[in-house]
């Protein structure tokens, strides 16, 4: 493995922390554009139904815009994320698995998979993910899931467990983010509560705000 691609790929995992902003639909560019602008230090590109050409011309876009400013993240797909020169790929369970999207992407990039139980998060790092999303967290509005909430109880023995960033995901607002900060996640993935109401980039803000806060209160208490 050469340095300079490790190095890359630890620089990488050091940035996975905060809001983490997922982006779709047909305002792709304009969601990642308020969502940096207001924190977001991670945006996920998570466009469904759309051409190949499109989700790609849509992701090189953002990661323009988000150059030196947030991390962006491909959905499902690890060759568009190679080809539009994103910092990595986020796998759910009818993608890849995680050895071969590492294969294609090397060690430069990073490599999420979604999880449910300490078991799977766990078979997920062992296979090549650096990474892994957890949840849900909370019920979520934004995506229909045949499991109960994790809670964040779990999410904590999850993050305690691990020793790599957990993403959590499901139901995260403004009036629970700093619990999700507080049991240990790197990050808090939000839809609803950034772009379902109100001024997205103010939203935004006041999420990252609300996760910084607590996560430094997490960080100070002994």
């Amino acid at each position: 493995m050469p340095t300079s691609d490790a190095s890359a790929g630890a620089a990488r995992r050091a940035r996975l922390a905060g809001l983490y902003a997922i982006v779709g639909g047909g305002d792709a560019i304009g969601q990642a554009r308020a969502a940096i602008a207001g924190g977001a230090g991670v945006v996920q590109v998570r466009i469904k139904d759309a051409p190949a050409g499109a989700v790609l011309a849509a992701a090189r876009e953002i990661v323009a815009l988000a150059r030196g400013r947030a991390l962006v993240i491909v959905n499902d797909r690890a060759d568009l994320a190679l080809l539009a020169g994103a910092d990595g790929v986020h796998l759910g369970d009818d993608d890849l698995p995680p050895a071969e999207a590492r294969r294609l992407v090397g060690p430069e990039l990073l490599v999420g998979r979604t999880t449910r139980t300490l078991e799977e998060a766990r078979a997920a790092l062992a296979e090549g993910a650096d990474h892994v999303g957890f949840g849900p967290i909370f019920a979520s509005r934004s995506k229909a899931l045949a499991v109960p909430p994790r809670g964040t109880a779990l999410l904590r023995e999850i993050a305690s467990a691990l020793g790599a960033p957990v993403v959590a995901i499901g139901g995260i607002t403004l009036a629970n983010v700093g619990e999700v900060a507080r049991a240990g996640a790197a990050c808090a993935a939000v839809i609803e509560a950034i772009f379902g109401a109100g001024e997205p980039s103010a939203n935004a803000a006041r999420l990252a705000q609300g996760f910084a806060s607590a996560n430094r209160l997490r960080e100070t208490t002994p």
